[in-house]
């Protein structure tokens, strides 16, 4: 299974994206759950440096599909509308493949 955590702080600004574990709804190579979650967050991950210049922490594990992004200031308004798109399209993967592929969780940091 595949988490997505989503750190926010008291103001409910994002603060921090952690994704752990393969979603493991198919063999590796055929798993198109795992294949969209990758998608939206490394495509999320790369707007918000390359279309917002936003600065930021990155660590990346592949082989435990693990990546986390941490946010040291505060966002400008159109990267908070790219992290909220992201997290419309993961839920909309998990209410169509199910939780015990994809969890999306929130908590303040």
């Amino acid at each position: 299974m595949t988490t997505i955590i989503i750190g926010k702080d008291r103001d409910g600004a994002y603060r921090e994206i952690t994704c752990l574990g393969h979603a493991g709804y198919a063999a590796f190579g055929k798993d198109i759950v795992c294949a969209a979650v990758s998608v939206l967050v490394i495509n999320t991950v790369n707007a918000l440096e390359e279309l917002a210049g936003e600065h930021f922490h990155v660590a990346v594990r592949e082989d435990e599909g693990y990546i986390q992004c941490r946010f040291e200031e505060s966002l400008q308004e159109k990267s908070v509308f790219l992290l909220d798109a992201m997290v419309f399209g993961l839920n909309n993967i998990r209410k169509e493949y199910g939780k015990e592929y994809l969890q999306v969780q929130f908590k303040e940091v």
